[in-house]
């Protein structure tokens, strides 16, 4: 790639509208901590927007979907024609996160940028250099010129989405066999223990599991070294044992945290994106929110991995950013708390004791 425009660094943070935030919690009629992630999380929106008045009105929803070649190994309990069936469902509005952005009042944009669809669904931006990636337990998921393409979709669609304002971005995916691309490159990223890593995804019973877990074992046994060695892990990692939405998702927070959009990161896939575009630029942490940890086996070692404290814990293992959206309403209502409680002189309410 000649521009390689994702290791460019994403802006600092405003420190001066960190401190400010912090004095107003200070000032509200309340003891100081006692909306506890609440007050945080206006203090981190507020650092991050360089806002006095931190806002999660404008947030679009984004959700990439990409078709695995190693799904034909028998990772997933869903043949791969699903992942086509739910674009033309995303388009639809019958889709859980479809649902949830209309009633959350949120744009929903869905980019099909690797599915085996041969023909563009309506609804969705096709923009993807293939159709699904190859088998990776045989070898690489994709070429370099693939991963490109794919950088350069998360890229544009993460422009698009946010090309009208955004004070966050959401995003969301959609792929047949992406759970165990996910685990593997969580396992060769962190590094994590494949055996805690491999769940079941779309709901494998224990010896399909133990199947999956097998075959993601082989594909690591191939790639593990190469992505080791290689300038960039984090893209080898993509390139080897990723998925086309993986790249992209990866792209697309990259892009946003660049032009001061911060990110709320959904569930396990979203997550394991997360892991190789840190180690691509490392300069995107600050910019990611983690909504929710999920009933996938390996999320929560993915989100210490990533140093991650979510919000919710609901059992959730859905993906399609449904997660993230349920955490929205706490961001915008702790944004409303911050925005619109009266501090104590405006409320003529004594503040803190004097009295030692």
């Amino acid at each position: 790639m000649t521009d390689p425009w994702f290791t460019r660094p994403c802006p600092a943070p405003s420190q001066a509208h960190r401190q400010h935030a912090i004095a107003r919690q200070r000032q509200l009629t309340k003891p100081e901590g006692a909306l506890g992630r609440l007050e945080t999380l206006a203090i981190e929106l507020a650092t991050l927007q360089g806002r006095e008045q931190p806002q999660a009105a404008q947030v679009p929803v984004l959700v990439f979907a990409g078709d695995h070649g190693i799904a034909a190994q028998g990772v997933s309990a869903y043949p791969a024609e699903v992942t086509v069936q739910m674009l033309r469902n995303f388009a639809a509005g019958g889709a859980a996160i479809a649902v949830l952005a209309r009633e959350l009042g949120l744009p929903l944009h869905v980019w099909d940028v690797g599915s085996l669809a041969d023909a563009p669904v309506a609804g969705v931006t096709c923009d993807k250099p293939r159709r699904g990636t190859d088998d990776f337990s045989a070898g690489p998921a994709m070429t370099a010129a693939d991963l490109d393409a794919a950088f350069g979709a998360g890229r544009r669609a993460a422009d698009s989405a946010c090309g009208d304002g955004a004070d966050l971005l959401l995003l969301g995916e959609m792929g047949i066999g992406n759970t165990t691309s996910a685990s593997a490159l969580a396992a060769a990223l962190g590094p994590l223990p494949l055996a805690e890593l491999v769940g079941a995804g779309t709901g494998l019973d224990a010896a399909r599991i133990a199947h999956k877990q097998a075959v993601t074992a082989r594909a690591l046994a191939l790639h593990g070294e190469a992505i080791a060695a290689a300038a960039d892990p984090g893209r080898e990692a993509l390139r080897r044992v990723g998925g086309l939405e993986i790249a992209a998702l990866a792209a697309a927070m990259i892009a946003a945290a660049q032009r001061g959009v911060p990110v709320l990161v959904d569930g396990f896939i979203v997550s394991a994106a997360a892991l190789a575009a840190l180690r691509i630029n490392p300069s995107l942490r600050p910019w990611l929110l983690f909504s929710h940890r999920s009933a996938e086996r390996g999320h929560a070692l993915v989100l210490g991995s990533l140093q991650a404290e979510p919000l919710l814990q609901l059992d959730l293992r859905l993906g399609e950013g449904s997660g993230a959206a349920l955490a929205l309403p706490l961001l915008r209502l702790a944004c409303a708390l911050h925005n619109g409680m009266a501090t104590f002189a405006e409320a003529a309410v004594a503040d803190r004791s004097a009295a030692p």
